[in-house]
């Protein structure tokens, strides 16, 4: 398998952000968003992806995170999208059940080819931090449209916000983990019978 790396940029008169993505890294991150709880939850993609992820985003948050976040999901999906390439030889499909505390969260992820987001998570408090909730749908949307893929995400249970974010957060780390490691027994093979995702 070829190195899986690549660089996204998206310049907008909303935000610049580029995104470096090695989907074979170590789980390091170096980040600059501007916004700290988000930062904090890319880490945990990261490292629990054990992806490697050099991000730099430049927003108008003196209007408020949202574009930011937004934007900063579009170029995340359209890096991974650049880095996987063809999708031969991979698992395709990943899932991950994350505790933290009292909260518990599912993801189950398919790089299907079809964006399709499907997100249940009852969210205890409007802002974790200085970040709004409702943004992080929007975050995955943006992930999600462009990565081209099928994303389930339950918020089983939890009162404490910040645990149930950073247990989906957790959680998509190491399904996208799981999503995209080589399987040995469909080594240069398409893992759909259509024959292409």
């Amino acid at each position: 398998m070829s190195e899986r790396i690549a660089t996204v940029s998206r310049d907008t008169q909303e935000t610049r952000i580029s995104v470096t993505i090695n989907l074979d890294g170590s789980g390091k991150l170096t980040c600059e968003t501007g916004v700290p709880f988000l930062d904090h939850m890319l880490d945990q993609v990261a490292r629990h992806g054990l992806v490697d992820l050099d991000i730099k985003a430049d927003g108008d948050l003196h209007i408020d995170d949202h574009h930011t976040v937004e934007d900063l999901g579009i170029t995340l999906g359209q890096a991974f999208a650049r880095a996987i390439g063809d999708k031969r030889g991979i698992r395709r499909y990943g899932h991950a059940y994350v505790p933290l505390d009292e909260s518990l969260s599912r993801v189950v992820i398919d790089f299907s080819g079809r964006a399709g987001l499907f997100m249940d998570v009852e969210f205890t408090r409007a802002a974790v931090g200085s970040l709004d909730t409702q943004l992080f749908w929007e975050f995955f949307q943006g992930f999600v449209n462009h990565a081209m893929v099928t994303l389930h995400i339950d918020n089983l249970k939890g009162f404490n916000a910040h645990h149930q974010a950073e247990t989906i957060f957790k959680a998509f780390g190491r399904a996208l983990r799981m999503a995209l490691e080589p399987d040995p027994r469909m080594a240069g093979q398409m893992p759909s019978t259509k024959g292409s995702l």
